[in-house]
């Protein structure tokens, strides 16, 4: 339910970091023209897109629990692959991708170390599997790290989103590991997005979405205003741009790549 709002409001939210983050995770998981891939938790499709203009739609597959997600998805390509359902039950049989990416979405899946064996499963022999997650521990997603600082003014020690899976360093990486991957490396991702003024920054978070929108419309009214006005004075007047660091890591699938074909 954290994301049960229209495709527009997540887009307008977090979707405006897709265009710098998606091209960041696929050059990182060295997606290229041939290969099959998949969306796991593909939103309303910011990274689909990225992914559709390297390897064609009719190489892309994607999945999301929210049927609003997957209809913006599809509206993308009639020929993307699109499936309502969860990380934790991929739809396609072993080995069925070259690639397999998840963005911004381990940290929401109900069983992390299921989602990614899921993933693992559907990826090819010698294929690749990646993912990335917002930088809310060490503060690198400015964004979310000016909304928790001004929910601390009320609410003193509230943890934000320091708890999600891959918000640490290096917590993916192990992850993969766990989970068999070969050759596994890890690092951090750059992504940015432009604000128009305070309101165009203020405004999604009122729309619910997220654990930050979420909890920002469970507060009393005199805490959300406090909120409000703390994040105003931590940003310029006008026009703005805030920089965002994700946490992100790729590994291998282990066998013999000439056991299965390749593209």
């Amino acid at each position: 339910m954290q994301f049960a709002g229209p495709a527009e409001q997540y887009n307008r939210f977090m979707g405006r970091y897709a265009a710098t983050l998606a091209p960041a995770l696929a050059d990182a998981s060295e997606v290229r023209a041939g290969h099959r891939v998949c969306d796991v938790g593909c939103g309303p499709g910011g990274l689909t897109r990225e992914l559709v203009g390297r390897v064609g739609a009719a190489n892309v597959a994607a999945i999301d629990p929210a049927p609003q997600f997957a209809a913006a998805c599809r509206q993308i390509a009639p020929e993307i692959d699109v499936r309502v359902g969860v990380a934790e039950n991929l739809p396609w049989p072993d080995g069925t991708f070259d690639v397999t990416l998840a963005s911004l979405v381990l940290g929401f899946m109900n069983d992390p170390e299921l989602g990614v064996r899921e993933m693992v499963r559907v990826t090819r022999p010698g294929g690749t599997v990646a993912a990335c997650m917002w930088d809310t521990t060490a503060g690198g997603m400015t964004m979310l790290r000016i909304f928790w600082a001004a929910v601390g003014t009320v609410e003193p020690g509230s943890p934000g989103e320091t708890r999600l899976a891959g918000t640490t360093e290096g917590d993916i990486a192990e992850r993969f590991r766990r989970a068999g991957l070969d050759d596994v490396i890890g690092g951090a991702l750059s992504a940015r997005a432009d604000y128009a003024d305070f309101s165009d920054f203020w405004e999604p978070f009122t729309f619910g979405v997220g654990p930050a929108g979420r909890h920002l419309v469970s507060m009393p009214e005199r805490h959300r205003a406090a909120v409000r006005d703390a994040c105003r004075d931590a940003l310029p007047s006008g026009p703005f741009s805030l920089d965002a660091r994700a946490w992100y890591a790729r590994g291998t699938v282990p066998g013999d790549p000439n056991s299965s074909s390749s593209q």
